[in-house]
């Protein structure tokens, strides 16, 4: 079989950012998959199912309410390592350009307080799996380490 794209990268050398994973079509529409990785692979621990889980909750709230791109929202969730997320746009897209979205994202889960959305036994199916705080913490980090100072290293995927 042929590898597909995502097992193309040198994860050796990935880094967390911001990055361009595939581009499809779909009719006359462009589909922009993002690889939003938050961790280094095999370098770090992968972050914990909780974590993961809560933020998928927060950002997908998030991004299908944004005033300017919840017609374009396709996906939100969790890459299966756990070193981060994919988002599927529909629109051709640089990784540049959703730069400020993401810092918009990640202020809003590292700030974020109360009740997790859809954290309830009929609107979640492992609704006891969220952990706030440490989802708050890895947003934090992520923008503090990658959004608010992003280069092109980490816009673009390491050859």
């Amino acid at each position: 079989m042929e590898k597909i794209a995502s097992f193309t990268i040198n994860h050796i050398k990935l880094q967390p950012g911001i990055y361009v994973s595939r581009k499809d079509t779909a009719g006359r529409e462009v589909i922009t998959t993002f690889d939003l990785r938050m961790t280094s692979p095999n370098e770090e621990p992968v972050m914990n199912t909780a974590e993961v889980h809560t933020i998928e909750h927060l950002g997908a709230t998030f991004l299908r309410n944004h005033p300017l791109y919840k017609d374009k929202i396709l996906y939100f969730g969790p890459m299966g390592c756990r070193t981060g997320f994919y988002l599927l746009l529909a629109g051709d897209y640089l990784s540049r350009d959703i730069v400020p979205l993401m810092i918009e994202m990640y202020e809003f889960i590292r700030d974020y307080e109360g009740e997790v959305p859809g954290a309830s036994p009929m609107d979640c199916g492992n609704y006891l799996d969220m952990n706030l705080p440490m989802a708050k913490l890895l947003a934090g980090r992520y923008l503090e380490q990658v959004l608010y100072r992003i280069t092109e290293e980490r816009l673009n995927y390491p050859e």
